[in-house]
């Protein structure tokens, strides 16, 4: 299950996107946020792996 929020970053002439997955723990079933800036046409790669 990924919660889809994106933010577009700005630094310099380079354009970047802060993408947030919530990823669930095997072990304890709780809830986990992952976050990573990254280039935009890798955000859609980024969310749909576990």
């Amino acid at each position: 299950m990924a919660k889809k929020s994106v933010a577009s970053l700005q630094t310099g002439s380079k354009r970047l996107t802060k993408a947030i997955k919530m990823v669930r723990s095997e072990k304890s079933g709780a809830y986990t946020f992952v976050e990573s800036i990254m280039d935009p046409g890798k955000v859609n790669d980024f969310l749909s792996k576990k």
